[in-house]
């Protein structure tokens, strides 16, 4: 797999088509839909965040509590489609990538068309695997939230999927469009 380090870039997106696999290492953004929601307030207000949007990357989690001798606990992707009310006008603020699971609405893949941003999915069920690759974990805001609170992560190696690229090629069209073109011939 092609390793990929964070923040990426518009011009490193383009180069990424749906289905590919990547190995996320850098920084890395928790946000789930109670922070998006404030975030969202917050740009609304004209108010700065807590982090960078520019060529940031939103991990869709919420991580369980670390366990003695963890940065975290387990770290599994939610589902996408409740950020997808606030994803275009992230987007539209610089946002480059984010990581979930599940499928994005119609409006969500053409702000991304227009932001130049990728969509990576991270394996569902496999949340504590997915914490050897956490090697920093730091609460940056809302941490009234508990686990919906905002941190952010230094990954190393993080296994993930192009789900949607910045074109709009989506893997889910393009994998059932494929089982049917094959279920059709058997």
């Amino acid at each position: 797999m092609e390793h990929i380090t964070l923040p990426l870039t518009r011009k490193q997106t383009a180069s990424l088509g749906a289905g590919s696999r990547r190995l996320l290492s850098g920084i890395v953004y928790t946000a789930r839909d109670a922070a998006h929601k404030r975030l969202i307030a917050m740009l609304d207000a004209g108010e700065s965040l807590p982090f960078p949007l520019e060529n940031s990357c939103i991990y869709y989690a919420g991580p369980t509590p670390a366990t003695p001798g963890r940065v975290i606990g387990a770290i599994g992707p939610t589902t996408s489609g409740r950020m997808d009310a606030y994803t275009p006008r992230l987007l539209s603020a610089g946002l480059t990538a984010m990581i979930g699971k599940g499928e994005r609405s119609d409006a969500v893949v053409s702000a991304m068309k227009e932001a130049g941003a990728v969509y990576f999915g991270a394996l569902g069920g496999a949340g504590a695997l997915l914490s050897s690759c956490i090697k920093e974990a730091h609460v940056i805001a809302f941490s009234d939230l508990g686990t919906e609170a905002i941190r952010r992560l230094v990954v190393e190696n993080f296994p993930v999927t192009v789900i949607i690229d910045s074109a709009g090629g989506d893997l889910y069209k393009i994998g059932r469009q494929a089982f049917l073109a094959w279920n059709t011939k058997t």
